[in-house]
């Protein structure tokens, strides 16, 4: 399914529908979405890229290990939204982000991996989409392929020290529970995602998929899920799995 073309309407997922859950980042799309919305905020405003250069030492550094890496990207997402004072606020913008760079969000959507979206799709299944981005943001790039109409459970943005922030981060462990939270209490049959930060995702589903992983994280998957799961490369050409043609 080519990303510049919209796909069909679907039926409702069958009553008995397998769950399959979908990661967003490095799996449906070649990136990651949060941190490309959180530049263009930033560089709305000269003060805020002079902001962000000052806290980079710091926050930066943060971010490249995983027990920092939340409160490092939370210090961006503060810059680039310093002023908002509701969700909405940050909404608005991001649709403004989504309309002005159509172009672009569309490129970045993988083919292989809506391929994939599509099939289960059709066949019924309850197919969501669980994303540490703002769910408005999935929803938002989802929409160019007529996806829109797919739940996206995702981090839960409102009001902090002036800004917007993540009252609640869908990641590692949390992802999970906010998926069972949000309804979905049935067996995860099927989880896609690309990040060790997913585990808890995959290691619950009955037929995890690992797709367009780092390659030094390859070794590390094959160890901690079962025997044969696949480990695949949906088109991100900096990432490691087994390529799958369109």
């Amino acid at each position: 399914m080519n990303p510049e073309s919209p796909a069909p309407r679907y039926s409702a997922p069958r009553a008995d529908g397998p769950l399959v859950v979908f990661d967003f980042d490095h799996t449906l799309y070649d990136g990651d979405s949060g941190t490309h919305l959180f530049k263009w905020l930033i560089k709305r405003d000269w003060w805020r890229v002079l902001l962000a250069l000052l806290i980079t030492p710091v926050f930066g550094t943060m971010i490249a290990f995983l027990p920092t890496r939340r409160r490092g990207i939370s210090a961006f997402v503060w810059v680039g939204t310093i002023g908002l004072h509701r969700r909405r606020d940050l909404d608005d913008l991001i649709d403004r982000y989504v309309v002005a760079n159509e172009a672009t969000l569309r490129a970045k959507l993988l083919p292989v991996a809506l391929q994939v979206f599509h099939q289960h799709r059709e066949a019924g299944d309850c197919v969501i989409v669980a994303t540490g981005a703002p769910p408005e943001l999935a929803r938002a790039i989802l929409a160019f392929v007529a996806h829109e109409d797919v739940p996206v459970i995702g981090t839960l943005v409102g009001p902090r020290f002036g800004a917007i922030g993540a009252v609640r981060h869908c990641h590692y462990e949390m992802k999970v529970t906010m998926i069972r939270e949000a309804g979905y209490i049935q067996p995860i049959q099927r989880a896609y995602s690309d990040s060790s930060a997913d585990l808890p995702l995959l290691k619950a589903a009955i037929a995890p998929v690992v797709v367009n992983p780092k390659a030094e994280r390859v070794e590390m998957f094959r160890k901690v899920l079962p025997a044969g799961t696949p480990i695949l490369n949906w088109g991100c050409v900096d990432r490691a799995g087994e390529p799958v043609a369109s």
